[in-house]
């Protein structure tokens, strides 16, 4: 995970699809890119660009053929 990141400067998108994941993964472990695309209501390459941001920060981590959480600083109540 990057040492300094901040949620803060994550887009509205990006907390949105960080949202699906963590609500998916705690229901199931992980969760897939058509589940996403679904639960956001977003276009499939708006779920991936901010896929990429989230990975690369570290939020997120790829798991098996999806993705799950990665390490945070921060609270979720799901």
């Amino acid at each position: 995970m990057a040492r300094d990141h901040d949620v803060q400067a994550l887009s509205d998108v990006d907390i949105h699809v960080y949202e699906a994941v963590a609500s998916q993964a705690v229901e199931s472990g992980g969760t897939e890119l058509p589940a996403l695309v679904r639960a956001t209501g977003l276009e499939e390459d708006e779920v991936r660009r901010s896929l990429a941001t989230l990975v690369e920060q570290g939020y997120v981590v790829p798991k098996g053929g999806g993705f799950g959480l990665g390490a945070h600083t921060f609270g979720l109540d799901y």
